[in-house]
């Protein structure tokens, strides 16, 4: 995919526990944002399970509650189970990378098998890393995101990873977020600087288990895929208007037109 002449503006604006991207100073969806409003997934198995083992793991705080605020809270815990494997993986790369570097700094214990994990696979695979945690940018088509890695592996091929913590493994809309990723036009330099987006051979995830272990598991990020992709940004886009459904209309003065 061939970038627009003039490099964009883009910036990312990390706040609280999340963060926002912006491109020419206009506000732009990440593209999990966008899968999370326009691919239907296991949105309902999840969210059930989300907030049930919430409920059940949390059962003596809430009944503290006033009823409104545990239902608050028990309806925004799949987001926040969401949000903490996101962080979870960006703190596991971070801190990975830092023991590769040599220095000596505490892990902590919820994180150690990730961690392993993927010290594991950056051994047993020659990690070397060509940027890690750049925001991507797409201006044609209107997203952003940040891609873990893109990193050269010892079967000689240029891959674009995604790093995943997850108890349940790589669902497939992890193909649809990696193939968004793969055709960004931008991406951000160390120095905030935007750049052509490199061309890979290969994009995959890499599923760090705590219990030590991990799995790479290639993805189908094609053009097809992509497509796919566009596809659902179109339905989050349907899911935000309020335009489509219009007011009631009264009956016709002085009754049906004979």
């Amino acid at each position: 995919m061939t970038a627009t002449a003039t490099p964009p503006k883009i910036v990312r604006r990390n706040h609280g526990r999340g963060h926002s991207y912006y491109v020419n100073d206009r506000k732009t969806p990440g593209a999990t944002t966008i899968l999370g409003n326009g691919y239907p997934k296991h949105l309902e198995k999840w969210a059930a399970d989300s907030s049930t083992a919430y409920a059940v793991d949390n059962w003596e705080t809430l009944s503290d509650l006033p009823i409104s605020e545990r239902i608050k809270l028990i309806s925004g815990a799949r987001f926040a189970d969401r949000d903490q494997a996101a962080r979870r993986g960006t703190e596991v790369h971070a801190l990975a990378q830092r023991l590769a570097a040599g220095e000596d700094i505490p892990v902590p214990d919820e994180l150690v098998g990730h961690v392993d994990a993927y010290l594991a696979f950056a051994s047993d695979w020659d990690l070397r890393e060509v940027f890690v945690e750049a925001p991507v940018a797409n201006v044609t088509w209107g997203y952003c995101g940040t891609i873990d890695a893109v990193a050269d592996l010892a079967d000689g091929y240029r891959w674009l990873l995604d790093l995943k913590t997850g108890r349940s493994g790589i669902f497939r809309e992890a193909a649809l977020q990696l193939s968004a990723y793969r055709y960004a036009e931008w991406w951000l330099d160390a120095k905030g600087d935007p750049q052509p987006m490199l061309e890979v051979d290969r994009v995959g995830a890499v599923w760090l288990k705590a219990d030590r272990s991990y799995e790479l598991v290639p993805v189908d990020a094609s053009p097809e895929t992509f497509r796919t992709f566009l596809y659902c940004q179109q339905i989050a886009q349907f899911a935000d208007r309020d335009d489509v459904v219009l007011a009631a209309l009264d009956p016709p003065i002085g009754g049906p037109t004979q």
